[in-house]
């Protein structure tokens, strides 16, 4: 076995080879972190990786799997120090073949050595390992539980101050600092949809997985309706229920732990919304999703569907939230989440008995809405670590990150679409055009 300061110098070694698998321009700098160096040097727009000493190196190395780099940085074998953008940007460049065949061999049998003398890698805490069928309602419970129960006061460090969790919708698609018009740009969203669905004072609105109430209240408020909304998660309904209070409308707006499989006893309603829900619905599932958003809507009633799509087709369609196969969104963020396209979207509300009337990408505006979260983040790092601890804040800055390059490159959209439930075979006294 080699002495520390040997398998020291390879590590050091094998960190120069993996840097000449990215280009010259890369913006990160890639170093042991007992070599030092300080953040505040770093240009704008560049990201230092430091890894934690040769086990970590070893243990990033070898063996390879999908996941590989994202666990490091959970576990801390790595740090992402300065602009992590940066950093993703720069993996997304990497390519083995800029190496020649010599410094190939030189990498493998440099990664062998290193690994033989590593300790074992430090568990992670908090990985899903769901039970039961896949979307069955006590897994859909758990899956949501997982992600939404990490706590309210972690969500309120970066979330507007209504605390929605879905896309905004900004004025200024070319803002530099998103984060500082985020309460303005959710409320613009929240009305957008408000004026989508024609509410008006008496009418009744559902809104499936409303999250910590933002929609129904606003729609309450601005629109004088009645608004129910539904949940899967205890702590986002009692914060629902308590932002009603101070807002003045609880007598208009009530909030259950409810499935949407099961939406009779709410009755009947004139305007159904699902803002960034039906992520955790699944393929197989979509018939019964529309179905039961068409059977809680009044003939001539309108649904807003707002979700995350996925540009793949066929059996990529799930690329970014793979059930299985070491997929660090699946582990690690969103278990049991999956991503349709939007043909596919329409074809399954087309045949639960929907007509669809306006489709409407905000792909940008999400890309927007992540760098404000990530910065409100990054921010609030020392008290997120205090609330939820260092790796559920790594998760989330890295997802974060990450889901933003997706919707700038264009490998994942966010799409509004509004449909209607035909009354007589047709849109009852409908605008011919756009009216919102």
């Amino acid at each position: 076995m080699t002495s520390e300061r040997n398998r020291e110098r390879l590590a050091r070694d094998l960190l120069r080879l993996l840097r000449q698998t990215l280009p010259d321009d890369a913006p990160v700098d890639l170093r042991l972190a007992a070599e030092g160096g300080e953040e505040s040097r770093l240009a704008t727009g560049r990201a230092r990786i430091a890894l934690a000493g040769p086990d970590a190196v070893s243990r990033l190395l070898w063996p390879p799997t999908p996941t590989s780099l994202a666990e490091a940085y959970l576990r801390g074998d790595l740090d992402i120090e300065a602009d992590i953008d940066a950093a993703i940007r720069a993996g997304e460049r990497y390519q083995l073949r800029r190496l020649g065949w010599a410094d190939r061999r030189r990498l493998l049998r440099g990664m062998l050595r290193l690994r033989a003398g590593a300790a074992p890698a430090p568990a992670l805490h908090r990985v899903a390992h769901l039970q039961g069928a896949r979307h069955s309602p006590a897994r859909d419970l758990a899956a949501v539980r997982f992600h939404y129960d990490v706590g309210n006061d972690f969500f309120a460090l970066w979330l507007d101050h209504r605390f929605v969790y879905s896309c905004a919708y900004f004025a200024d698609a070319d803002a530099p600092h998103p984060e500082d018009s985020l309460d303005t740009a959710q409320e613009a969203k929240l009305d957008l949809i408000c004026r989508k669905l024609r509410l008006a004072p008496g009418q009744r609105l559902l809104d499936i997985g409303c999250g910590w109430g933002g929609l129904v209240v606003y729609a309450a408020q601005r629109y004088g309706v009645e608004a129910v909304g539904i949940t899967l998660s205890e702590p986002q309904a009692a914060a629902a229920r308590t932002a009603a209070e101070r807002a003045g409308v609880a007598e208009r707006v009530r909030v259950e732990v409810h499935d949407y499989r099961d939406l009779a006893p709410l009755g009947a309603f004139d305007a159904v919304a699902s803002v960034g829900m039906v992520e955790h619905v699944g393929h197989a599932q979509l018939p019964r999703y529309f179905g039961a958003a068409h059977d809680a809507l009044r003939p001539g009633g309108l649904f807003l569907n707002h979700g995350i799509a996925t540009t793949a087709t066929g059996r990529r369609r799930t690329l970014q939230f793979r059930p299985r196969g070491g997929d660090f969104v699946g582990r690690y963020v969103f278990p049991d989440g999956e991503l349709v396209s939007v043909p596919e979207t329409l074809v399954r509300a087309r045949g639960a008995g929907f007509e669809a009337l306006h489709v409407q990408s905000l792909r940008p505006h999400y890309a927007l809405t992540l760098a404000a979260w990530l910065r409100r983040l990054e921010d609030h790092a020392p008290d997120a670590r205090r609330l939820v601890g260092e790796e559920v804040y790594r998760t989330w800055r890295l997802y974060m990150a990450a889901a933003r390059r997706g919707f700038e490159q264009g490998s994942l959209d966010v799409v509004q679409i509004l449909f209607v439930r035909p009354a007589d075979d047709r849109p009852a006294g409908l605008p011919l055009r756009p009216w919102w």
